[in-house]
């Protein structure tokens, strides 16, 4: 017994090394550990953020959608008041349609004086309408501005300096600061 309690001894004396080998081994397999867990946790955190982009993307991509409903809503209903103050002067030029249609021969000179009268009001009423709503007529006097006027024929004209506006056949109207429609003039040579 005295030969395995020397080898018993031994062991223990070879023990405090392969203990200090084993542990400086887990220590090297517990350093490259971390790193594998790092790199979980790195690729948890890359799927989390990739959840998080493609929800913000999809609320931004909803609210674009309804951003773009409402605009085409608003559009299309942005008429609706200026819609609403025409129809007076609707009712006045369809007045004054009835008044000529019931006018009969021998009353004509009266009767018509008087529809003159209702279509001039009722012109000065649109006109109004149209100044309350910011469509104005667009000024046709001096030098030709192709961002405005429209220019469709060129003539001789002793009156006026080349590229002048000559004469409008179509009157133009702007509603603030934009076009609605060009107004169509002629020119000089």
């Amino acid at each position: 017994m005295s030969d395995k309690t020397e080898q018993s001894k031994e062991e223990e004396i070879e023990n405090p090394l392969t203990e200090e080998i084993a542990t400086e081994e887990v220590k090297e397999v517990k350093e490259d550990t971390p790193e594998i867990d790092e790199l979980a946790v790195a690729k948890a955190e890359a799927l989390d953020y990739k959840d998080k982009y493609l929800r913000a993307h999809a609320d931004f991509e909803n609210s674009k959608r309804l951003m773009q409903k409402d605009k085409n809503a608003a559009v299309a209903y942005s008429n609706e008041k200026f819609a609403t103050d025409i129809l007076g002067v609707l009712d006045s030029f369809e007045q004054a349609i009835n008044t000529i249609n019931a006018v009969e021969i021998e009353e004509e000179n009266e009767i018509l004086s008087k529809i003159k009268e209702g279509v001039d009001l009722t012109f000065q009423q649109l006109k109004k309408v149209l100044e309350k709503n910011h469509i104005v007529e667009i000024n046709c006097d001096g030098e030709l501005d192709p961002n405005l006027h429209q220019a469709i024929i060129q003539v001789d004209s002793d009156e006026h300096e080349s590229g002048h506006i000559v004469a409008v056949m179509q009157k133009g109207y702007m509603i603030k600061e934009r076009v609605l429609r060009s107004p169509m003039v002629s020119t000089a040579k």
